[in-house]
């Protein structure tokens, strides 16, 4: 079984491991523009700005598909602008998750890794929803961008009916950048304590 066909279907492993793999480096790494001026800063700032999209365009997502992404097609809210806003979202904090390093080989790195897997999981999962809803999947498809965003598109119902118990899990799930920049601050300050070694720079 290659990469893709293992990620399509262990995606959530596989990508453990693929975190995993990006992470060692920056155990041992610090940035090479870390304390040169402001071009530090402003790639920690772009990133905590990319982070915060990122998360807020996870929870969206997670108030429109919570207990009903598997009985039913949701075309409204981040779904009428995109047919996979979560991937999109995911990416977004990717990139800034990455920019938090204050590095540009990382964010680079990962959101090529992004762009090569997840189209493989997107079109597993559209061909799912083909299967179940139909005609209705294809004028969908039909009228709506499949990855990158149309916000000209977007349209909203007054009111929604949210499942509680089904988003309060959910809700966790879209975290976990805002989780990985506690992580990297970790690594920065054991490194600043001298229990990390930096054995080279990244740009």
């Amino acid at each position: 079984m290659n990469l893709s066909q293992r990620f399509k279907t262990q995606r959530i492993k596989t990508t453990n491991i693929l975190v995993g793999i990006v992470a060692i480096p920056l155990l041992f790494s610090s940035s090479g523009w870390e304390g040169t001026g402001i071009l530090s800063t402003v790639l920690f700032l772009l990133g905590t700005v990319l982070v915060g999209v990122a998360t807020v365009g996870r929870i969206w997502c997670s108030i429109y598909i919570s207990g009903y992404k598997n009985n039913q097609l949701i075309t409204f809210g981040p779904y009428s602008i995109s047919r996979n806003p979560l991937y999109f979202f995911s990416l977004v904090g990717t990139v800034g998750l990455g920019l938090e390093t204050e590095t540009l080989i990382i964010p680079i790195v990962a959101a090529l890794g992004f762009m090569m897997l997840y189209p493989a999981v997107m079109a597993q999962e559209e061909q799912k929803l083909l299967q179940i809803h139909g005609e209705a999947f294809e004028t969908y498809c039909r009228s709506t961008p499949r990855f990158w965003p149309s916000f000209s598109r977007l349209q909203e119902p007054e009111t929604y009916e949210l499942r509680p118990r089904v988003f309060r899990r959910r809700l966790f799930d879209s975290l976990w950048f805002v989780w990985g920049i506690g992580i990297l601050e970790l690594i920065e300050g054991l490194r600043e304590s001298d229990m990390l070694v930096t054995l080279f720079k990244l740009y």
